[in-house]
C-alpha cells in the first residue's frame, strides 16, 4: 500500500480505487477531489449530487451508474457505516488530531503511522476520564469518539449545501462570454488592420489602450465563470454540537479588534463593536475578545474599562429579549418598530431604561474623549499613580490587561458568566520594525495562543460590529463540518455598511464586488480576504498545509521517532524554493504529531525536544505559544496555568519577538504591503488551502465607510498602492506559487487582477483625453466604417451590454449598483489608482515611503454631512482636468456644423466618446461643488455646457456680419480694365 502511490480517499482515508475500466476512479471532474466509489456512492443516496470542494454537479453518468444499483447498495452503505466506529472507514467525523491524523493516513497507509494515532487517541481519551475539567475547557473541538456517539443519520446531516447557479442563467451567460470574447478577436483584427493615417498617433494610442482593456476584462470576467450560493444550517450546528444535559462541544473563538488612534476612530465605535461581540448568541467560555490599541491611547484603555461595566447591564437585557442588532447606538438609532414579535410585559419599561443607561454611558466616554484633547506636560497617569506606560506612542512598553474582568468579576448584573475581554498594547521602540495593522493582528494571534488558545480567530475593524448575533454560528457550519471544514482556512463574509446615502455616490457598498465577483471565487478555490469580517483557521495562519494535501515527498524512516522529530537538513533533489518550504512544513506537521503523542515527557525534556526541532525559528522564543501551536484543538498548555504566563503573554507582543523568525514571511499576517488582507489569503491558497464565501440572509457584520470624496479616494489610493506593492515583491501572482502546484488557475487570474488593476488608470486617463483632442482637432481615431465594421461594432456593444444583464440576473445586483461601480472605476482610476502606480515606483525606484492617515470612520455632524464636504487634494487634480479639457473639447460642434450634413457622422462619434467621459465623471463633478441649495447641479452642468457650445457656435456663424461673395468679387475684378 505504502509503494502503490494511489491517491487516498479525503473522505474515509482509504485508497480511491479505479473504475470498471481499470482507470483510477474521479468523482468530480472539475476539481478532481479525492473520492473513493463508496464514499460517492453514499453522498449520492443522501442526495448530495455536487461536489464538496467546488460545489460542481457530478457527472450524469455517474449518477445514472448509482441509481442502477437501487436500494442494496444503500443498504450496504447503511450497515458499512454503522460499523465505523470499529473499522474506521467511510466514518464522518472530526478527528482530534484532524490534521495530523490525516497527514499520516496520506502517508500511503502505513500501519505504524495508524498505530501512533490509535495510541494518541487513547491517550487523550484516558486523560479525559481522569480529567473532569477537560469537558469544561474552552477552545475545544469534538474528538473523534465523541463524534462517532452520535445517531448517524444525525451525523450525516451536512451543516452547509453548495447551491450552484440554476442553468438556464448560467448558461447563456457563459454563452454571450464566449461570444464577446470572438467579437474582440474580430474587432482588434479591423482595429489593427485599418490605421488611420491622418491621425496614427491618436490611433495608436487608442489601439494599445483597447487591447490593456480587453485584457483587464478577461482578468476580471472569468474568475466569474462558475459562481454558487451557500446555505447554512445553524439548527443542525446545534443539534450536533449542543446536546441538552451535555457541555457544548462548539469550537472556541478568539475576536481580534484592532483599533490605532482614537480620536479618529472614537472611543464609541470601537466600544460598539466590542459589545456586540460580547453579547454574541455563543456559549460564553468559548468567546474571547481581544482588543488590540496600537496607539497605546489611555483614552483607549478607559473607554474600555467602562464598555466593561456597561457590558454587565447590556449583554443579560440582548440575550433576554434577543434583540439585533447587539450594537446599543445602532439599536436604538433604528427607525423600526421595536415591539415587533416581542411578546415579554416587561420589555418596553427594560428598554427604556436600558436607553437610558447607554446615554449615560456615552456621555462618560464623551466626557474621556473631551479630557484627551489636551495631554498634560507631565504625560498620562493612571488612577494608582504610576504613568501611563504609553505616553510615547513610539517608544513604550508592551501593555496586556484583562483588568476589566477582574474588576468585575467576569459576571453580568444577574450572576452570569461573561466572554473574556482583554485589553492589548504591544511594544514599540525606535528602530523596529512594527508593520502596523498586520504586526498587530500577529501580535494579537501570539497572546491570544497563551491566554485562550481558540482553534479558530474572527477579526474585525474597530467600525466593523457584529449585526447578526448567530455569525459565528454561521461560520461554524462550515468549519465544524467535517465533510467541508478539514480544508478551509478562512470563512469570509461580505462587507455591509451603514451611514451610506441612498444614491450610493462612490460606490462605497461595493456590491458588485461582494456579490458577483466573491460569489464567483467561491466556486473556484474560495474567495480573497478582505481584511475584517474573517473566520480563520488557527492552524492556517501558523503555515500548515491543509490536512488532505498530499506531501510533496516521501521520508525514508518513517518509523523512528527520532527522525520524525529531527527534520532532514538535507534539501529534495529538485531545489523550487516553494517545494523546499512546503517539504519543511511536512517535518512541521510530523514533528506536531509525535510531540503530541509523547504525554510521559517532562517539562525539561519536552522544552530539550522543541529546542532540537529549532521551532524557535519559526515561531520565537516562547516556549508557552510553541506548545499552543502544537494544540491543533486548542486549549490552553499546561505550562500556560502557572503565575508566569503573564509575563509570557507580555513577552510575546514585545518589538523584538519576531526578529529572526518566520512571522510576517511564511506564518501569520505577512507582510510587505499595505493591503496585507490580500498577501496573508494568496500564501494560504498557494498552499492547497480554500477559502468559503458565507452569505447568511441578515448581514453579519456592518461597518462604517467614508461618503465624503476626498476620504474616500485616498482610501482607494491605500489599496491600490498596496496592490502596486504586490506586483513589485516576490509575492506577485505572475510568479509567485508555481512549485506545488495548488493554487488553481482561475484562482491565480483572480489575484492577478488584483495587482494590476492600479496599471488601467494609465490606459485609461489617455482614452478619457482623446475624445477631446479629437473634437479639438478634428481628427479621429477609426477610420470610415463599411456595413460590415458597423454590424461588428454594434455587435461589441450588445455583447457588453447583454453580458452584464445576464450578470446582473443571476446575481441579484441591481443595475443602478453595476452603473454607480463603472463611474467611480472611471473615478478612481484616473485619479487615486494613478497615484499609486508613480507612488508604488517611487518606493521601488528611489525608496521612498508613504505614510497614510487612517480614515476618519464617522461624520460628527448633520446627516450625510460630509457627503457634501470638499476637501481639496491633488487626488483632485486629474479627473478636473478630463472634465474642463473634455467640455472644451464640444467646441468643435461649431466646425462640424459648418462643414454640414457629410460632418455629422465622425461628430457623433467624437461626441459620443466626450459624453461617456462626463457622465462616469459626474458624481466627481457632484462632489467638487459641494452642496447646491437652490440649483440642482445637473442644471449648472448643462447650463455651463449649453452656453460654451452656443457661444461658439455664434462666434463662428457671426450672424449680424454681412457675408462677401468671394466668387462675385473675383468676377467683378476680373471686368474692371485695369
Amino acid at each position: 500500500m505504502m509503494e502503490s502511490g494511489a491517491p487516498i480517499c479525503h473522505t474515509c482515508g482509504e485508497q480511491v480505487g479505479h473504475d470498471a475500466n481499470g482507470e483510477l476512479f474521479v468523482a468530480c471532474h472539475e476539481c478532481s477531489y479525492p473520492m473513493c466509489k463508496s464514499c460517492f456512492e453514499f453522498e449520492i443516496n443522501e442526495g448530495r449530487k455536487v461536489c464538496l470542494r467546488c460545489g460542481s454537479p457530478y457527472d450524469e453518468n455517474l449518477l445514472d451508474d448509482v441509481e442502477k444499483k437501487g436500494s442494496g447498495n444503500q443498504s450496504t452503505m447503511a450497515s458499512h457505516l454503522n460499523d465505523s466506529q470499529d473499522v474506521g472507514i467511510h466514518a464522518r467525523h472530526i478527528s482530534s488530531v484532524s490534521t495530523v491524523d490525516s497527514e499520516m493516513n496520506d502517508e500511503y497507509g502505513n500501519p505504524i503511522w495508524k498505530n501512533r494515532v490509535k495510541s494518541c487517541k487513547d491517550k487523550e481519551n484516558k486523560k479525559k476520564k481522569r480529567s473532569p475539567k477537560a469537558e469544561t475547557e474552552p477552545a475545544q473541538v469534538p474528538t473523534e469518539q465523541q463524534m462517532e456517539e452520535k445517531p448517524s443519520a444525525e451525523a450525516s446531516e451536512p451543516l452547509s449545501i453548495v447551491y450552484p447557479i440554476p442553468r438556464n442563467k448560467l448558461t447563456p451567460y457563459r454563452a454571450v462570454i464566449i461570444m464577446r470574447l470572438v467579437i474582440l478577436g474580430l474587432f482588434f483584427h479591423f482595429r489593427i488592420t485599418n490605421p488611420v493615417d491622418s491621425a496614427f498617433g491618436l490611433w495608436l494610442t487608442s489601439v494599445i489602450c483597447e487591447i490593456w482593456f480587453a485584457f483587464s476584462w478577461v482578468l476580471d470576467q472569468f474568475p466569474k465563470w462558475n459562481p454558487v450560493n451557500r446555505e447554512t444550517y445553524i439548527e443542525r450546528l446545534s443539534a450536533r454540537y449542543e446536546r441538552e444535559g451535555e457541555p457544548s462541544q462548539l469550537a472556541g473563538v478568539d475576536f481580534f479588534v484592532s483599533t490605532v488612534d482614537p480620536l479618529k476612530e472614537p472611543p464609541l465605535i470601537t466600544a460598539n463593536t466590542v459589545l456586540s461581540i460580547l453579547a454574541v448568541d455563543y456559549p460564553v467560555d468559548k468567546v474571547s475578545c481581544y482588543v488590540s490599541d496600537d496607539g497605546a491611547a489611555m483614552l483607549s484603555f478607559e473607554s474600555l474599562v467602562e464598555t466593561a461595566e456597561f457590558a454587565r447591564k447590556w449583554v443579560p437585557f440582548c440575550k433576554k429579549f434577543s434583540i439585533e442588532p447587539r450594537a446599543p447606538e445602532f439599536y436604538f438609532s433604528q427607525k423600526i418598530d421595536y415591539l415587533k414579535d416581542k411578546v415579554q410585559p416587561s420589555f418596553v419599561k427594560e428598554r427604556r431604561a436600558m436607553k437610558r443607561d447607554y446615554e449615560e454611558y456615552k456621555v462618560r466616554v464623551n466626557a474621556l474623549v473631551a479630557k484627551a484633547q489636551k495631554t498634560p506636560e507631565e504625560g498620562w497617569t493612571m488612577q494608582d499613580g504610576t504613568p501611563w506606560p504609553g505616553n510615547n506612542t513610539r517608544d513604550h512598553p508592551g501593555h496586556d490587561s484583562g483588568l476589566p474582568w477582574e474588576i468585575l468579576g467576569a459576571r453580568d448584573i444577574e450572576g452570569n458568566e461573561l466572554p473574556r475581554l482583554v485589553y492589548v498594547s504591544r511594544e514599540k521602540r525606535p528602530g523596529y520594525q512594527h508593520h502596523k495593522k498586520a504586526g498587530a493582528e500577529n501580535a494579537l494571534v501570539r497572546v491570544s495562543a497563551v491566554l485562550t488558545n481558540a482553534p479558530y480567530i474572527l477579526n474585525v475593524d474597530c467600525d466593523h460590529y457584529v449585526n447578526n448575533s448567530k455569525a459565528v454560528r454561521e461560520a461554524m457550519c462550515i468549519l465544524m463540518d467535517p465533510q467541508v471544514g478539514r480544508d478551509v482556512c478562512y470563512v469570509q463574509f461580505p462587507q455591509r455598511f451603514d451611514g451610506i446615502d441612498k444614491s450610493d455616490r462612490y460606490a462605497n457598498r461595493n456590491v458588485v464586488f461582494f456579490d458577483v465577483n466573491m460569489k464567483g471565487l467561491d466556486g473556484i478555490q474560495g474567495p480573497v480576504y478582505v481584511g475584517t469580517g474573517c473566520v480563520f483557521n488557527r492552524q492556517a495562519l501558523y503555515g500548515y498545509g491543509p490536512p488532505s494535501m498530499p506531501s510533496l515527498r516521501k521520508r525514508k524512516d518513517s518509523s523512528s521517532c527520532f527522525s520524525c522529530c529531527c527534520p532532514s537538513k538535507k534539501k529534495p533533489a529538485q531545489d523550487p524554493a516553494e517545494v523546499y518550504r512546503d517539504a519543511k512544513r511536512e517535518d512541521l506537521n510530523a514533528a506536531i504529531f509525535n510531540l503530541t503523542e509523547i504525554d510521559n515527557y517532562d517539562e525539561h525534556e519536552r522544552s530539550m525536544l522543541i529546542s532540537q526541532l529549532s521551532f524557535e525559528k519559526t515561531f520565537g522564543l516562547s516556549s508557552v505559544f510553541i506548545e499552543s501551536t502544537l494544540m491543533e484543538n486548542g486549549g490552553v498548555p499546561e505550562s500556560a496555568n502557572s503565575p508566569p504566563f503573564i509575563k509570557e503573554a507580555i513577552q510575546v507582543i514585545g518589538c523584538g519577538y519576531e526578529e529572526k523568525t518566520e512571522w510576517g514571511k511564511q506564518i501569520g499576517w505577512i507582510y510587505g504591503s499595505v493591503t496585507e488582507d490580500i498577501l496573508s489569503g494568496f500564501k494560504m491558497h498557494c498552499r492547497g488551502w480554500r477559502s468559503i464565501y458565507c452569505m447568511p440572509v441578515r448581514p453579519a457584520f456592518k461597518g462604517s465607510a467614508p461618503i465624503n470624496l476626498s476620504d474616500r479616494l485616498h482610501q482607494v489610493l491605500r489599496w491600490a498602492l498596496g496592490s502596486v506593492e504586490i506586483f513589485f515583491s516576490r509575492h506577485c501572482p505572475l510568479w509567485y506559487g508555481f512549485g506545488g502546484g495548488r493554487l488553481k488557475w482561475l484562482q491565480r487570474l483572480a489575484y492577478i487582477n488584483t495587482i494590476v488593476y492600479p496599471f488601467t488608470s494609465l490606459p485609461l486617463i489617455a482614452y478619457c483625453t482623446i475624445p477631446a483632442v479629437c473634437l479639438l482637432t478634428g481628427k479621429f481615431i477609426i477610420p470610415t466604417l463599411s456595413n460590415l465594421a458597423s454590424m461588428l461594432f454594434l455587435g461589441l456593444f450588445i455583447s457588453i451590454i447583454v453580458t452584464a444583464v445576464l450578470e446582473l440576473r443571476w446575481s441579484g445586483v441591481s443595475i443602478e449598483d453595476l452603473w454607480r461601480n463603472e463611474q467611480f472605476w472611471v473615478i478612481g482610476g484616473v485619479s487615486a489608482h494613478l497615484f499609486a502606480v508613480f507612488q508604488g515606483f517611487l518606493k521601488m525606484l528611489a525608496g521612498i515611503d508613504t505614510n497614510f492617515t487612517v480614515t476618519a470612520k464617522a461624520a460628527e455632524d448633520a446627516e450625510f454631512g460630509e457627503l457634501y464636504m470638499v476637501k481639496w487634494t491633488t487626488l483632485l487634480i486629474p479627473p478636473t482636468t478630463l472634465l474642463i479639457i473634455n467640455m472644451s473639447g464640444c467646441a468643435g460642434f461649431s466646425d462640424a456644423l459648418n462643414k454640414g450634413y457629410e460632418a455629422w457622422g465622425p461628430l457623433f462619434g467624437k461626441v459620443f466618446f466626450a459624453f461617456w467621459v462626463i457622465l462616469h465623471l459626474y458624481p466627481f463633478l457632484k462632489g467638487l461643488m459641494g452642496r447646491q441649495n437652490l440649483t440642482p447641479t445637473i442644471v449648472v452642468l448643462w447650463s455651463v455646457l449649453l452656453a460654451s457650445v452656443f457661444s461658439l457656435v455664434w462666434v463662428k456663424i457671426n450672424p449680424f456680419v454681412n457675408k462677401v461673395d468671394n466668387t462675385l468679387v473675383a468676377e467683378t475684378c476680373i471686368s474692371i480694365d485695369c
